[in-house]
């Protein structure tokens, strides 16, 4: 008897060993896979007695039963074309064996005997290394994105034919080299340069409201007319986000690997995602946006920003959609036959106009809209949503005799300097959550903001006012709490001063 051969079945972020099991035996010829596998599984049959035959090799006219064990996992990704093939030849003594128990295999084979590109190497890579193998055997065109991850050989190689002879120490083991991610990270990236926050002119009470949105992770709503800038200062937010760690880089890379959005050109996530949502968009379009309950916008906006434009445009379904998230950090999608759970800790940012028309807070043009119509536009963005958010501002119609033509900005505030600022806050965040599991003020329960939100009784005083006459709700006295937290970071302050509790309050909108 062979080794064991494995492979792996990734449902979601959940991963699973698979040992797979083949019984060749001299009746009628034929070949069956049994336990729990999809149609496409199913058909790894056809194209295993292409690839073998195009590799100068054969199926046995035999009776074949391959299982993929455990049987109550559904199986349901084309993976395991090599691994079977691996199997079978090792059960003819085409391959040696000495290799097998300690690497993974898990990979699509085309009828030429080739490797294709896949998805989910990055998870599964992670994986193997959690799993204690020692190497795992990928295509070529995946390298990269499995080279992040240390402590583990990874292997490239483009045919069946090559891992048979890599298997049979006719071919040198040549492992990727490790990638290196702070050369591959963008300290240069041409899409933030187009949005900087140097041509945001006469907006300084909006820039600063983003500014510590950014540092760290606190959502935001900007009311104002059409023209006021909304859409342009969300955009230039994106340039005064916190640098990645490596740690984040991988987590939400994990998620683009298993939604099919890692490219051989773009291997890793290298920036803060900023996903922008159409007002047309289903709630299942943000929820999940395949039949297989792959991650959509709210999971692939983890660790930052997703973006509503015209939010009252919404539905006001697809808007409620969005509170469980927004307090969780999480997103469960139930299915008939499994239950998948994603991250979902995203900065949300909503620009909105005041009424239908637009124009009910601007100077120049007078609304249309009835109170009736107004009221009913409003409507759809719930109370309890607009308690979760920290920052509420309105974003005024700028003058036109304001407006002139230069290309001169020499001397004017550019986004590298706000994120200089960001970035300062946001390392203060990581030495002090450094031994406990949350990452940012915004992320801190009741018990972290008993601890690092300590208040002077002066303080204390002017907050329960505000919530008493404001009508605020318990949430957002500790909402409050947190948002004077971060005020204070970026002042390099370690103390929470009244001057940093009168700021977050004037970010709040009082509940009518």
């Amino acid at each position: 008897m062979i080794s064991k051969v494995y492979s792996m079945a990734v449902n979601g972020l959940e991963s699973t060993r698979i040992e797979i099991e083949v019984d060749i035996n001299n009746w009628l010829p034929s070949f069956t896979i049994v336990w729990l596998p999809d149609q496409w599984i199913q058909e790894s049959k056809e194209r295993l007695r292409s690839a073998m035959k195009s590799s100068s090799f054969r199926l046995p006219a035999s009776r074949i039963t391959v299982n993929l064990a455990p049987a109550d996992i559904r199986k349901t990704w084309p993976c395991f074309d090599l691994p079977i093939a691996i199997w079978i030849l090792a059960n003819q003594d085409f391959i040696e064996t000495d290799m097998l128990e300690s690497s993974l295999f898990l990979w699509e084979l085309s009828l030429d005997g080739k490797l294709r590109k896949v998805w989910g190497v990055l998870p599964s890579t992670l994986w193997a290394k959690e799993q204690g193998f020692k190497r795992i055997f990928v295509p070529k065109e995946n390298s990269l994105e499995a080279s992040i991850v240390s402590w583990i050989d990874i292997i490239p190689v483009e045919s069946l034919t090559e891992v048979i002879k890599i298997l049979n120490k006719e071919q040198a083991l040549v492992s990727a080299p490790l990638l290196d991610f702070s050369e591959i990270a963008c300290s240069d990236d041409k899409e933030n340069q187009k949005f900087d926050f140097k041509y945001v002119l006469w907006q300084e009470h909006a820039k600063r409201a983003l500014e510590i949105a950014a540092a760290w992770g606190h959502n935001i709503i900007m009311d104002g007319p059409p023209g006021s800038g909304k859409t342009m200062l969300s955009k230039s937010f994106a340039s005064i986000l916190p640098n990645f760690t490596l740690d984040e880089a991988v987590e939400v890379s994990k998620l683009y690997s298993i939604s099919w959005l890692l490219d051989t050109d773009n291997p890793i996530i290298k920036k803060r995602p900023f996903r922008t949502v159409h007002h047309t968009a289903s709630s299942v379009s943000i929820v999940w946006g395949w039949r297989n309950a792959k991650p959509w916008e709210i999971s692939l906006a983890h660790k930052w920003v997703l973006f509503l434009d015209e939010i009252l445009e919404f539905q006001k379904s697809v808007l409620e959609v969005l509170r469980q998230p927004l307090e969780d950090w999480t997103i469960t999608v139930n299915r008939v036959n499994a239950s998948y759970e994603y991250p979902a800790k995203f900065t949300l940012v909503w620009a909105m106009n005041p009424c239908p028309c637009g124009y009910l807070t601007d100077p120049d043009k007078e609304c249309i809209c009835s109170q009736k119509q107004i009221e009913n536009y409003r409507w759809r963005l719930s109370w309890p949503l607009i308690d979760r958010v920290d920052i509420f501002i309105e974003v005024p119609k700028v003058k036109t005799e304001k407006f002139h033509v230069s290309d001169n900005y020499d001397g004017l505030e550019t986004s590298a300097d706000i994120k200089k600022r960001v970035q300062k806050a946001r390392d203060l965040q990581n030495m002090r959550f450094k031994n406990i599991w949350i990452t940012a003020n915004s992320e801190m329960t009741t018990q972290e903001i008993n601890t690092f939100c300590q208040l002077s009784k002066e303080s204390e005083i002017i907050l329960k006012q505000a919530v008493t006459n404001m009508n605020l709700s318990a949430r957002a006295y500790y909402r409050i709490l947190k948002l004077a937290r971060t005020i204070a970071d970026l002042g390099q302050e370690s103390d929470i001063l009244v001057e940093h509790i009168a700021e977050a309050l004037s970010f709040r909108k009082k509940e009518s």
